[in-house]
């Protein structure tokens, strides 16, 4: 009976300590994004180096705490969670080392900028500072820029990672003068005298020197305008492997573009079916002309959209593939997207509030109609599911309430589950018509054509220019539309990869979706809620979890969801 019962005993202690190291991983998670934040609420500027240090101590100490966890001991959603959040932290501390050597290369350029970042931080805690030394030290900051702006313009040696690094550390500075000058203008009078005019040429000098740094960018080999309007920078291969690898996606970029064309060659079959079907033959542009031309007058598109939303959600409720819970589909509202945004954005986009691309009365009329011809009801039909349920809306909802520590972002995973519920519709038959099926072919189309132009653009291929005539050409967008694109691909606040990611996400749901659903091991609602419930993860963690992946500490990206 004693030795039963220290048996007992000893696997009591056992499950303890694994509900301990488990809650420890969790609560690491909690704790990291809530000091994060309190710290990026403390250090505010941009590039400082106080800001740069204090994070690189932040995310140090944190890989410590971490690797004291045992990791054979965790469950496997525990282990998912260390493996993640150990590569997070990794990269952040290579991103911050990175922009350390960049500083440092830079910092003759910034003469004095740490009489700058000196008197902000004596600012956050209210102390006192002597105005008449600042306007001084301001006066002479400023005057040295001016030269420095003299060297600048004449200066070759600066690459374009350098040259986005010093636009970032002036526009720092800048906020950092306008933190000081907020605090203690009007406040304190020795400032109040003393101040107005020197904040007032150092701010004007400062942005005109941003602005010399944001030129140097668009002069650079690479980031010269081709005509299009549209100035990015390609980052070449070695980096766009590196990005492939941190997103878990173990192929070249060579490979994700002969996959493109695999899906293309697909598509073209498809549209050539659906065209012949409307009596246009192989002519299938003539075919989407019609479809295009079948958009809803000004004022109509919200209706329209609610057609096609309800259609959408009784589609998903009759073929019971996902539970949409009450509250989500309550509480999912419109608005109208303003014309500026639809420069970057020229269709519908959606998650809990979904925004509307359609004319409004101040544009030219050309735009007009190459507004709505390219939000016509067909191709909207194609996406509704996209962007409302069970895609973005419900990601969004989800997120919110199940394993909120969880804050591994990434597009392969935001896009791809998005994306898969298109291609998934498709296999049931979700398109009524031929010119349905042409409406979720051109998005099909437009998914391929973004890997093949944004990463050939990134391989330093193409230009922005052939990216929108391949648009244009081979996919049939609106040449207006084709430009928005391309000018969001690559505006610079947007992953390299995000474009990829799209189809390449939803390829590697569909993969698994065979393993499990198609096997018989899962139902489609089984599967699509159990995804829903892991919060954002890469696919191929999804899989480790669902089919019971063996993991080591030091995980490496290997599945190969795709034949070529």
């Amino acid at each position: 009976m004693k030795r039963i019962t220290g048996i007992i005993t000893g696997l009591l202690m056992i499950a303890g300590s694994v509900i301990a190291q488990e809650k420890d991983i969790t609560e690491l998670l909690i704790h990291y994004d809530a000091d994060k934040g309190s710290l990026y609420r403390f250090y505010t500027i941009d590039n400082s180096p106080e800001r740069r240090e204090r994070m690189l101590t932040f995310n140090k100490d944190y890989q410590q705490q971490l690797q004291k966890v045992d990791f054979n001991s965790l469950s496997a959603e525990a282990k998912v969670d260390y493996i993640l959040f150990s590569r997070q932290l990794a990269d952040r501390v290579r991103s911050l080392n990175e922009e350390a050597a960049q500083y440092q290369q830079l910092q003759a350029w910034f003469p004095e900028a740490e009489k700058i970042y000196e008197a902000e931080k004596l600012r956050r805690r209210g102390t006192k500072q002597d105005a008449q030394a600042m306007a001084a030290t301001f006066r002479r900051i400023s005057m040295a820029i001016l030269e420095k702006e003299k060297q600048l313009t004449e200066n070759t040696d600066l690459n374009i990672y350098l040259l986005r690094r010093g636009a970032g550390i002036t526009k720092g500075l800048q906020e950092a003068l306008a933190s000081i000058h907020a605090f203690y203008n009007g406040y304190d009078p020795l400032y109040t005298w003393w101040m107005p005019s020197p904040y007032k040429q150092l701010d004007s000098v400062l942005k005109t020197y941003v602005a010399l740094w944001d030129q140097k960018v668009k002069t650079l080999p690479g980031g010269k305008d081709d005509g299009s309007g549209i100035v990015g920078h390609p980052i070449g291969r070695e980096e766009l492997i590196r990005q492939l690898q941190a997103e878990m996606i173990p192929y070249s970029p060579e490979e994700l573009i002969e996959i493109a064309n695999k899906e293309f060659a697909f598509c073209d079959a498809e549209m050539l079916k659906a065209s012949k079907e409307m009596g246009f033959g192989a002519d299938w542009h003539k075919a989407m002309e019609k479809v295009k031309n079948t958009y809803v007058p000004a004022g109509d598109q919200p209706e329209a959209i609610m057609k096609l939303y309800n259609e959408s959600v009784g589609f998903l409720k009759e073929h019971r593939l996902i539970t949409i819970p009450p509250l989500a589909e309550e509480t999912w509202r419109m608005i109208m997207m303003t014309p500026e945004r639809q420069l970057v954005n020229p269709f519908f986009t959606g998650g809990e509030e979904l925004s509307i691309s359609y004319p409004t009365n101040d544009m030219e009329e050309a735009d007009k109609l190459m507004s709505m011809r390219g939000n016509n009801p067909h191709f909207s039909r194609a996406t509704v599911h996209h962007e409302l349920f069970a895609g973005h809306a419900l990601q969004e909802f989800m997120t919110n309430r199940y394993k909120t520590y969880r804050r591994f972002e990434t597009p392969f995973w935001i896009e791809g589950w998005a994306l898969y519920w298109e291609m998934l519709l498709w296999d049931m038959k979700f398109p009524q018509s031929p010119e349905d099926r042409i409406g979720m072919l051109f998005w099909r189309m437009h998914r391929c054509a973004r890997i093949i132009f944004s990463l050939n653009y990134h391989l330093g291929k193409w230009t922005p220019q052939q990216c929108i005539d391949f648009l244009v050409d081979r996919v049939g967008h609106e040449r207006a539309n084709a430009i928005g694109e391309v000018r969001r691909s690559f505006k610079g606040d947007y992953s390299p990869l995000y474009q990829v990611a799209y189809m390449i996400g939803g390829l590697q749901f569909m993969a698994l979706k065979k393993e499990l659903v198609d096997s018989g091991k899962m139902t489609c609602q089984q599967y699509h809620d159990a995804i829903m419930k892991e919060n954002m993860l890469p696919v191929e963690m999804i899989r480790a979890l669902l089919t019971h992946q063996p993991l080591s500490k030091d995980f490496k990206t290997a599945w190969r969801f795709y034949k070529l």
